[in-house]
């Protein structure tokens, strides 16, 4: 594509910012439990935006010369997450934690769905592309490492806040701590939306350094996925 035909990278930052934010709300207020199918359609429609801006695929942690270090980063991580669930799931102090609402009448079937389907292609394909590969990529580019992974780790928190709104109510665990009246409600969906934010943001630090060490999406793929479906996984085996 020729340089001047090339979308500015202010303007690419944008309209990604732009993508993700009408993907939120089609997501968690519009089209409810489409995650799969959007994830299929905003994925290469980001990519497009990346290349559109002049990005190359090894800046986007996409580089074929990556993916063989990127999968052994991702099965130490994988094999770390499984570790600390494992010990999580054997402690009294700890076990509660996974126990959610949301999950609780899945059958097994449905967990291997979610583990092996929803997971990879609907919620960690979409988000590892959009925040650690187009968005950080463009960030990095336009402002330097710092400012990309601050961005767009924040802005991965603020992702967040729509599928957290019921937490506390979902998560037995956390709603026991506030108290069964409707302040103690109020006050424990406030506290586990507020919390998931922070912890998202935070993960999204990690994930842009895992990024950035690796040069290749598949560690940040690897950790977030093992995280998310381990979950699933654990939660049910414990039931």
């Amino acid at each position: 594509m020729a340089e001047g035909r090339r979308l500015p990278l202010n303007g690419a930052i944008a309209l990604t910012i732009a993508i993700l934010v009408a993907t939120n709300l089609v997501n968690h207020v519009f089209l409810h439990g489409w995650g799969l199918v959007v994830s299929l359609v905003v994925t290469p429609v980001l990519l497009a935006v990346w290349k559109w801006s002049g990005g190359t695929w090894p800046e986007a942690g996409l580089g074929r010369g990556t993916w063989a270090k990127g999968a052994r980063w991702a099965a130490v991580l994988i094999g770390l997450v499984g570790l600390v669930y494992l010990v999580g799931a054997l402690l009294p102090a700890t076990r509660d934690l996974f126990e959610d609402q949301r999950n609780s009448g899945l059958s097994g079937a449905e967990v291997a769905y979610r583990m092996l389907i929803q997971v990879p292609v609907g919620t960690v394909l979409l988000e590892e592309v959009a925040f650690r590969g187009v968005l950080y990529g463009l960030l990095v580019r336009a402002r330097g490492t710092v400012t990309a992974t601050v961005v767009s780790s924040v802005l991965f928190g603020m992702w967040h806040i729509l599928p957290s709104l019921h937490l506390a109510s979902d998560k037995p665990a956390l709603s026991g701590l506030f108290g069964t009246s409707s302040t103690g409600t109020v006050l424990a969906a406030v506290v586990a939306d507020i919390g998931a934010v922070l912890f998202t943001a935070a993960s999204g630090v990690l994930f842009c350094e895992l990024r950035r060490r690796s040069g290749s999406l598949l560690p940040p793929m690897g950790l977030h996925w093992a995280t998310n479906a381990l979950g699933y996984l654990t939660g049910f085996l414990l039931r």
